[in-house]
């Protein structure tokens, strides 16, 4: 373990402008992820800034008619909330899916989010990983592919994002409350909260150095029929080979949002308006572009299929 020194924050601009003064400083709450990656010296912070007594831990009614989910809220509560299970299934669905009830106890909100990639090359400090080490080139590619994305990578990273919850998120058309080190605040609408990893996948969010996540807001309910489904290759807890986040309308339209594909959670508006047609016309749509490898092409058949059955059980 790398020494480093601490501090807890006493408001959000407090903590938003210490992380921007202070070299190589993190936010911890529940530290589920971070400290995982501290213990393995992949992150080495020089200095933590509590989080976890700044009241972002409530989830509130908005005068739109949504909710507004504090960054600290736990995700064993978020998805127990009886609003989030009435309103927004999917959401809770995601959750539940996501890990075990220890972790979901610890997890947060924000830190959901944020979590970084399970990418075995990312966690091995002997592999070349752009993300862990800018510019040293990518093992995954050429290496053992079965997990990594099909879709929305590039030559210089094939890594997946990690969240069910973030998958969720995306078909909900949720926005991520922020404030700056300057104190002001923004409004990030989460389709543009994650980046496409590009030339630079060790820049892995458009939040700018400092930035902290105070809330995420979900808009007024739109009904239909919630479904998460998840596969993965063992049923306790592991991370997705595809997952789906279906909203159906019962008229048959909806929206759809894939996990476990790309390096954020992968939704395509244009994609949805097929739903009438079917999930192979919709996977078509979804997955266009797709580049996947010998090892995880299956992912392209596997999305379509997952797709199909969360149709059939929206349908009833």
């Amino acid at each position: 373990m790398k020494p480093f020194t601490y501090e807890r924050a006493t408001s959000p601009a407090e903590a938003a402008a210490s992380a921007a003064r202070l070299e190589d400083a993190k936010f911890v709450a529940g530290g589920t992820n971070l400290l995982d990656l501290m213990k393995l010296e992949i992150e080495t912070p020089k200095h933590l800034i509590d989080v976890n007594g700044l009241s972002l831990d409530k989830i509130e009614p908005t005068a739109e008619g949504g909710l507004r989910i504090g960054a600290l809220v736990r995700n064993t509560d978020l998805a127990a909330d009886p609003r989030v299970r009435r309103d927004y299934g999917v959401l809770s669905r995601a959750l539940l899916a996501g890990a075990s009830g220890q972790l979901r106890n610890k997890a947060t909100t924000a830190g959901n989010l944020l979590q970084r990639t399970r990418c075995p090359y990312f966690y091995d400090s002997n592999q070349a990983c752009n993300k862990r080490q800018p510019g040293s080139g990518c093992a995954a590619i050429g290496g053992f592919s079965r997990q990594h994305a099909v879709i929305g990578a590039s030559e210089a990273c094939i890594a997946t994002h990690a969240s069910d919850m973030a998958v969720a998120m995306r078909a909900l058309d949720a926005t991520v409350e922020t404030v700056r080190p300057d104190g002001a605040a923004r409004n990030i609408p989460i389709v543009d909260l994650h980046r496409l990893p590009g030339d630079t996948p060790d820049i892995e969010t458009t939040l700018k150095p400092g930035e902290l996540i105070t809330a995420v807001t979900l808009p007024k309910p739109v009904g239909g029929t919630h479904i998460y489904r998840k596969v993965r290759d063992r049923a306790s807890y592991a991370f997705a080979l595809v997952s789906v986040a279906a909203i159906v309308q019962r008229d048959g339209t909806g929206r759809v949002a894939l996990g476990g594909v790309a390096h954020k959670p992968w939704r395509v508006e244009a994609a949805e308006a097929e739903m009438s047609r079917g999930a192979r016309a919709v996977a078509a749509r979804l997955l266009d572009g797709a580049r996947p490898t010998r090892e995880n092409a299956f992912k392209l058949t596997l999305a379509e299929r997952t797709l199909g059955a969360v149709l059939i059980e929206a349908r009833g």
